[in-house]
């Protein structure tokens, strides 16, 4: 296991006798987001295999966590990133070891180059977000966070591509809790999810126009889209100024930094948002990125 076991705190000031708010503190994973536990996983899962190198596609998150586990797993990494991806991040992944290539303007692009460099026999391709182990990986969340809050009802998660998402509901429905609210947070300028889920089918987006550019995956993956519906959910749509007061609030009162793709959802417990009304246990998973610095946030 190459994650971390990550706090469940109560928020020191938004939590009240009726209403509980906890946070699921993901930023703390070694790579700064819960993405090391799916990546950690597949990474795992391909060494065990005989692989000797793995190669993700990222615009900087899900390429930190590949590149960290398999630094830890004695595997090469190779990370293609679009040039959207800010220097700051792609100096970040390389002080891992990892290899980082620059290619194409959009993640889309830049995934595309990533299965070309995977075609070896000796090589993993390491998607981003749809992949079942991936979600497999996360679903580890859910064991940790009934673990210590069994009376959850109601989950806050930012959506971008959907793999988190997948793993929410993967871990709620092997333990059988479809009692669980899900409520879903994203940009206006990156909302595919809630497109898919108002079509019944996942859509892409003609542009991503969000400063939460993590959350811009032009198509979310099918399977969350399929199995929302197993539980009470609503899908909401934030501004832009939304997440960024959600990580300028955090970070003054948790003194931690995350990227405004994790601010859309602390906003929702910010705004007290209607959506809450009824929830007695709320957790937001706090999912954390790189792409944050202090000179940002200011």
């Amino acid at each position: 296991m190459l994650h971390i076991r990550t706090p469940l705190i109560l928020h020191p000031t938004l939590s009240t006798t009726s209403r509980r708010i906890w946070l699921k503190l993901e930023n703390l994973q070694p790579c700064g987001s819960f993405k090391l536990r799916g990546m950690g996983l597949l990474c795992s899962q391909a060494a065990a295999q005989g692989k000797r190198k793995v190669v993700c596609p990222s615009g900087g998150n899900a390429g930190l966590a590949t590149a960290v586990a398999a630094v830890s797993l004695g595997l090469q990494a190779c990370i293609v990133v679009p040039h959207t991806t800010p220097e700051a991040t792609r100096a970040r992944i390389r002080r891992t070891g990892a290899e980082v290539i620059v290619h194409g303007k959009v993640w889309d692009e830049a995934n595309q180059r990533a299965r070309e460099l995977a075609s070896a026999a000796d090589t993993e391709y390491v998607p981003a977000f749809d992949h079942p182990v991936l979600w497999q990986g996360h679903s580890t969340m859910i064991d940790e966070i009934l673990e210590d809050c069994p009376q959850v009802d109601t989950v806050v998660t930012s959506v971008g591509g959907g793999g988190l998402l997948a793993g929410i509901l993967t871990g709620l429905l092997r333990h059988d809790r479809r009692d669980c609210r899900i409520i879903t947070c994203e940009t206006q300028g990156a909302a595919s999810f809630a497109a898919a889920v108002q079509a019944g089918h996942p859509v892409r987006l003609s542009k991503i126009d969000t400063v939460a550019t993590s959350l811009g995956a032009a198509q979310v993956a099918e399977w969350p889209v399929q199995h929302i519906g197993e539980f009470d959910h609503e899908f909401l749509v934030l501004s832009d100024d939304d997440a960024i007061m959600g990580v300028v609030r955090y970070a003054s009162d948790l003194r931690q930094l995350v990227e405004p793709a994790c601010g859309v959802s602390l906003a929702v417990a910010y705004l007290d948002h209607p959506a809450l009304a009824e929830a007695r246990d709320v957790v937001v998973v706090v999912c954390g990125g790189v792409s944050i610095s202090a000179q940002l946030v200011a």
